[in-house]
């Protein structure tokens, strides 16, 4: 865990602030930091002349661990607790910027009494904001198909329901409090990792991850509210961990710069709306110092587009590649909401 005063540099710092900033290298006016985690965005915005930055996290964690550096920045720096879900409310004025780091943070992984990692035994939590349901609620109460279906739809994993099949036996037993008791029923589920490849708890804790914070939700809402904060000519970066964030982040800003779709035999051609984003490149992934320096931004991609001055509208989420429970959240009877009586 990054000491006080020395937060960890996050990922795709130096090319999301070059990307970003003047011609000058500054990067002037209000930016709202959607993901605040350790600072290390805000601190560099601050740092390249931003008027002010608006920190916004739902894990009141954070705020303690700027504790040690947050007074040198003075009214610049306006931290908030909540999601970025919201961030226009909390912005109070159309701003200049909008940064966001998705998925967890290294330091909620360096905690073992966060539950996030699978390397370190601890409760089996894994909510950033440290209420609602937790990932031990979801493993001892979803049904069986229900969580076979977080397994594979939010993890991509292919023995989503050889895995939940074993952890429904077991809970039957002894219910699970622990992340390693989680780790030992995903390990006896699969074969075991030839050398190279990740750790076989790796894509299931990825998933109740996604499922406990509703992180796809909330991105989407959170993409919406940044168009919504943003004034015409302000920038949106966006930073994603893996193919399932950045697919969803992709077919937002191309249905949001006027893609209205090709069409097939099957689907009509959608008419285009007018732009409300301008993507300003593609896809920007670590070099190879940002690989030497930390091997967790490999799968790490940035993508940056400038707010037009269209209206800001929601978007048709069937077309944003989601995984099903998402789709299917306002549904009745869906796998978020399908759980045991208990």
């Amino acid at each position: 865990m990054s000491g006080p005063g020395k937060p960890h540099i996050p990922v795709l710092l130096r090319p999301l602030l070059k990307a970003v900033a003047n011609d000058d290298g500054a990067v002037p006016g209000v930016w709202i930091d959607g993901t605040f985690g350790a600072g290390g965005y805000s601190r560099g915005l601050l740092d390249l002349r931003a008027d002010k930055v608006i920190g916004v996290d739902r894990d009141p964690m954070v705020f303690d661990m700027a504790a040690s550096w947050r007074d040198q920045y003075g009214d610049r720096l306006q931290l908030v607790q909540g999601t970025f879900s919201d961030m226009d409310a909390y912005a109070g004025a159309l701003v200049d910027g909008v940064v966001l780091d998705l998925g967890v943070s290294s330091m909620q992984l360096d905690l073992a009494e966060r539950g996030f990692s699978f390397m370190k035994d601890g409760p089996l939590d894994m909510r950033m904001s440290q209420d609602g349901p937790s990932a031990a609620d979801l493993v001892n109460d979803m049904e069986e198909e229900a969580l076979a279906g977080i397994l594979f739809h939010y993890g991509e994993e292919r023995a989503s329901r050889r895995i939940a099949k074993n952890i429904v036996k077991t809970r039957e037993d002894t219910p699970f409090t622990t992340t390693h008791q989680l780790v030992s029923v995903i390990e006896r589920s699969l074969p075991r990792p030839k050398p190279g490849q990740s750790h076989p708890a790796t894509r299931s804790f990825q998933a109740l991850r996604i499922a406990v914070n509703d992180e796809f939700g909330q991105l989407i809402a959170g993409l919406e509210a940044a168009e919504r904060a943003l004034k015409p000519g302000g920038q949106l970066a966006v930073v994603s961990f893996h193919s399932l964030e950045d697919r969803v982040v992709k077919r937002f800003l191309q249905a949001r710069s006027g893609g209205g779709g090709q069409g097939s035999r099957y689907a009509p051609v959608q008419q285009a709306d007018a732009p409300a984003f301008k993507a300003r490149n593609k896809s920007i992934g670590p070099d190879d110092l940002e690989l030497a320096e930390n091997p967790r931004a490999r799968s790490a991609k940035l993508r940056v587009a400038v707010r037009t001055d269209t209206p800001a509208a929601r978007v048709d989420r069937s077309n944003l590649g989601l995984p099903k429970p998402v789709l299917d959240a306002d549904a009745p009877n869906t796998p978020a909401q399908r759980r045991r009586p208990r």
